[in-house]
Formats: C-alpha cells, sequence, structure tokens
C-alpha cells in the first residue's frame, strides 16, 4: 500500500521591512481636482470622436440639409425672397440643428452603461461628476462645429447679419452654453431608459415639440392665440430670440435673462436628478 501526504498551506507572513521595499516610497499622489477629471473625460470623449469620425455627420451633413431644405422649401411662399427669408430663418435653423444633436449625450451615456464602462469610472477615486461633465465639454465641440457650418453655409447663400462678427460670436456662445444646460436633460434619460433606441425615442417626443412649437420658422403672432401660450413660455422661442437678437445687432436682454434662467433650471433640476441615479443605477 502506498500514503499520500499533503503539505501544510504556507502561513509566510511577510516583514514589515519586506512589504516596505516593496512600496513606493514617494507620497501618494493627490487627487485630481474637479475640472482635471472633467477635462479629461472631455478629452475621451473627443478621441471616440478621432477614432469614429462618422459622429460628426449629424454636425455637417444633417444642418446643410435642414438649411437647405426650410430655405427653398418656405422662403417663397412665406417672405416673397429666399433672401429675405434667410436672414430670419438662419439663427432659428442654427439652433434647431443644435438642439436636436444634444439628444445624442444621451445615447452616449447609456452605450457606455450597456458595456460596463461606467463600473469602471464609479471605483475610480475622483469627482464623482466628471464622467458626465466630460460628454458635455466633448458635446459642446459638436454644437460650436454645427453653428460654424450653418452660418458658413448661410453666408454663402446670403445671410448678412447686422449685428456683424462680434454679434454672431455672441449668438453662437449662447446657444452652446445653452445646449450644455440643456444635455442634463438627456444624460438623465440616457441613465433612465434601458436601450439606446428608448432614449432616442423618448427625446425626440421631448424635442418636437420644443423645436416646431417655436419661432423658427414662423413668427409667433401668425399663430392662434391657443397656440401662442405654448409658444411664448418655450425655453427655445427665448433661445431664438436671443441668438436672432444678438446676430441682427438689436437689444436682447430680456431674452438673455429668460435663457440664463431656463439654462440654470435645467442644470440644477436634471444635472442633481442625474447624479442621484448616476450614484443609485
Amino acid at each position: 500500500m502506498t500514503t499520500t501526504t499533503q503539505e501544510a498551506p504556507s502561513t509566510y507572513v511577510p516583514s514589515a521591512e519586506v512589504i516596505g521595499a516593496v512600496l513606493a516610497r514617494t507620497e501618494r499622489p493627490k487627487r485630481p481636482s474637479a475640472f482635471s477629471a472633467s477635462m479629461t473625460f472631455g478629452w475621451r470623449a473627443m478621441l471616440k470622436i478621432k477614432h469614429v469620425p462618422e459622429q460628426l455627420f449629424d454636425v455637417t451633413v444633417f444642418p446643410v440639409i435642414m438649411t437647405l431644405m426650410f430655405t427653398y422649401l418656405f422662403g417663397g411662399a412665406l417672405a416673397g425672397s429666399v433672401t429675405d427669408y434667410l436672414q430670419f430663418l438662419l439663427p432659428g435653423i442654427m439652433v434647431m440643428s443644435v438642439v436636436m444633436t444634444t439628444m445624442y449625450t444621451g445615447v452616449s451615456v447609456n452605450t457606455d452603461i450597456e458595456k460596463g464602462v461606467f463600473d469602471r469610472f464609479r471605483s475610480l477615486p475622483m469627482w464623482r461628476p466628471a464622467p458626465m461633465v466630460g460628454y458635455l465639454l466633448g458635446d459642446m465641440f459638436r454644437y460650436a462645429a454645427a453653428s460654424i457650418v450653418i452660418l458658413v453655409l448661410g453666408l454663402i447663400l446670403g445671410f448678412r447679419p447686422d449685428g456683424g462678427p462680434a454679434g454672431v460670436l455672441a449668438g453662437i456662445a449662447v446657444l452652446v452654453a445653452f445646449s450644455f444646460a440643456f444635455s442634463w436633460v438627456w444624460t438623465m434619460f440616457g441613465l433612465l431608459m434601458r436601450s439606446e433606441k428608448a432614449v432616442m425615442g423618448a427625446s425626440m417626443m421631448v424635442l418636437f415639440p420644443l423645436t416646431f412649437l417655436s419661432n423658427i420658422l414662423v413668427r409667433p403672432e401668425t399663430m392662434p392665440g391657443w397656440l401662442q401660450v405654448f409658444v411664448d413660455v418655450n425655453p427655445i422661442t427665448h433661445l431664438v430670440a436671443a441668438v436672432r437678437a444678438l446676430m441682427q445687432g438689436t437689444a436682447a436682454g430680456t431674452e438673455l435673462i429668460w435663457v440664463t434662467s431656463w439654462a440654470a433650471a435645467f442644470i440644477v433640476v436634471f444635472g442633481s436628478l442625474t447624479m442621484w441615479l448616476y450614484n443609485r443605477k
């Protein structure tokens, strides 16, 4: 007969000297600041565009199609002249194109959740909202790109802003800043919905009434009285009025107050809901 023996498990405990020899002797690096962490995730969003440039189609091709379609479709019927209608339409189309692309922020958030990337983010010692803010910072580049594409096309077609370069830059800055705040709505949707198709469907149900029931295509005073009630409180209406006034060189003080108030409300309400869902999902 043969017998087998099993060795007892090792009970070796490393000494403090051994542990100290393999650990770094320098001080632990400081935790990254909120700004640094947010910019890092913003750069991550830019790298995704670099590796998948097709993501820029919605801020290059889509705005061109929208501008040409509405200009030549409604120009003669509503203003009697394509050029005259373009002076009124182009700031509105710029707002419509940029605001509609904000929903892709929620789609990107939902996609990363499905891939499990956010589980890694939550384990990192950093400012908790940094991934969300990074998404929005990266998307601000897309919003500016869409605005520039529409502006260049408009100048080619005959758009002449009376506000000059300063007014145009101010209008684009207001639009991009508002879109940053408005995108918090879609980050909440991205965390709340189960699939990216659900995010897009819910986003379009919100965006279509906000954009088409506004002053983008026609003047509100031409609408029925009951519809004007909604149009007058629509945040997109105030945004279009502010951008249009800045580009035309007219007073925009009241509209800028409305836009600032709406933007602050979006950040406070939907930003808080986004982080509440992010911490508990």
